[in-house]
């Protein structure tokens, strides 16, 4: 239950960096899917530009047409480097990259025929994308635009020199064309819009994660006041049976018989280490004076943890293997070495005979695992492991020890996998960024 009011702080590693990559939000996702399409439209303008020039005879103004393409790619290069440095883009910025976009394309329209150009259909394409991309008074904003260009382009704009021979059927030049803009548009359409929307799918479940962590850190922190309060209240009845103890103790009836001064004596170890969690909670919460955390080396930690939980339990064999060479200072505290203890106790129960810790050290990662000879995890266990209440010891309340063990190693950075043995029994890994308790070298304690 140690640092238990810790782990609802922000997932921060040592210094300040946070903790894990979080995937960029979907509105920057979008904004590069339209910076991608933007380069297909410069491709595909050049490559229509010259084909209806050279194969088809069409005379175009190629000089004022390029010049808007330039200005295009300017944009698109000014676009992927502003957007490069920040990642939260608003719908206003998406209604200006698409407004940019009509724009360019009424542009490049109105050099090449107007209302007469089959490609005028593209703009179904950019109201499509708005009603996708944009809120809806935006996406009207953008009808009203596209529609008002193209009542522009019919009224101002010069016709295509090209024959409208629609009695020809397919091999007329202008249905030819409107086959084209259907097919380009249908393919970029199904691309893009696939594209989009699965950043939404993923901005949803990103969203639907961050609100199901803030509901298991509120459980924490009110697991944490009831903790505390608790701890206050089994103060005096824990005094009173230390008394009470001590006075048997020196009783002549029990004083002359060893099996009963034997029985008092592990009964005050055992009320002794109530009393220590019973500190450590209160010095979690504040409660107390003194300082939790303790300059030390990884290798020691260690080994000081394996052995004082090894004589605090009833562990017949405890199989501690540290594999770990190049020792470095650390910090350590009551929150890091109770997750670690939880991780061992319920591998105890699972397995009252027989528990394995194993210890080692890969590049930057600290890595502990946790074996036992128990019944394994059941397969929705493992689907729903380190939620609250979610436990394979059939009683009420159980699960919470694994669920604190996710949350505190998520707030230092790190992970926490389960799994089941090949051979029988269950396995527990954790990893722990070393970042998150290394001793800074100017002194301090480093976290």
């Amino acid at each position: 239950m140690q640092g238990i009011m810790q782990a609802a702080a922000p997932a921060t590693r040592h210094g300040g960096e946070p903790a894990a990559k979080v995937e960029p939000p979907a509105g920057h996702q979008n904004m590069r899917q339209l910076i991608q399409l933007r380069w297909i439209a410069v491709i595909g303008q050049i490559t229509t530009i010259a084909l209806v020039t050279q194969a088809f005879g069409v005379r175009l103004d190629i000089l004022s047409m390029a010049g808007v393409l330039a200005c295009l790619i300017g944009f698109n290069i000014a676009s992927q480097l502003r957007w490069h440095e920040s990642s939260i883009v608003t719908n206003r910025s998406l209604f200006l990259a698409l407004l940019v976009d009509v724009a360019t394309l009424t542009a490049q329209l109105h050099l090449s025929g107007g209302a007469s150009n089959p490609f005028v259909f593209l703009f179904l394409l950019q109201v499509i994308l708005s009603a996708v991309l944009l809120e809806r008074w935006w996406t009207w904003a953008i009808v009203a635009v596209t529609s008002l260009s193209l009542l522009g382009l019919g009224l101002f704009s010069p016709p295509l020199e090209l024959p409208l021979d629609h009695a020809r059927g397919v091999t007329s030049l202008y249905v030819q064309g409107m086959l084209l803009c259907f097919a380009i548009d249908a393919a970029l359409l199904v691309f893009f819009i696939a594209r989009i929307t699965r950043n939404v799918r993923a901005g949803d479940a990103q969203l639907a994660d961050l609100r199901q962590r803030a509901a298991e850190e509120e459980h924490i922190v009110r697991m944490g006041l009831l903790a505390s309060g608790a701890a206050h209240e089994l103060g005096t009845p824990l005094a009173t049976l230390s008394v009470i103890l001590g006075d048997w103790k020196r009783m002549p009836e029990f004083s002359r018989n060893p099996e009963l001064l034997e029985e008092i004596g592990e009964m005050q170890t055992q009320l002794k280490r109530c009393k220590s969690i019973v500190t450590g909670i209160l010095l979690s919460a504040g409660e107390a004076r003194g300082e939790s955390s303790v300059k030390t080396t990884l290798n020691t930690f260690l080994d000081e943890l394996a052995e004082e939980w090894r004589g605090s339990r009833p562990v017949p064999a405890l199989s501690y293997l540290n594999h770990i060479e190049q020792d470095l200072p650390v910090v350590s505290d009551s929150t890091l070495k109770q997750m670690i203890c939880n991780v061992l106790d319920n591998a105890l129960e699972a397995s009252p005979q027989w528990v394995g810790f194993e210890a080692r050290r890969d590049d930057d990662t600290l890595t502990l695992r946790v074996t036992d000879n128990g019944p394994g995890f059941a397969p929705a266990m493992l689907a729903q492991f380190g939620k609250p209440y979610q436990s394979s010891k059939g009683r009420t309340g159980g699960g919470l020890g694994l669920f604190l063990v996710v949350n505190v190693a998520r707030t230092l950075g790190g992970r926490v996998h389960a799994s089941n043995r090949a051979g029988g029994g269950a396995a527990v890994e954790l990893a722990l960024p070393l970042a998150a308790i290394r001793l800074a070298q100017e002194g301090g304690h480093g976290r």
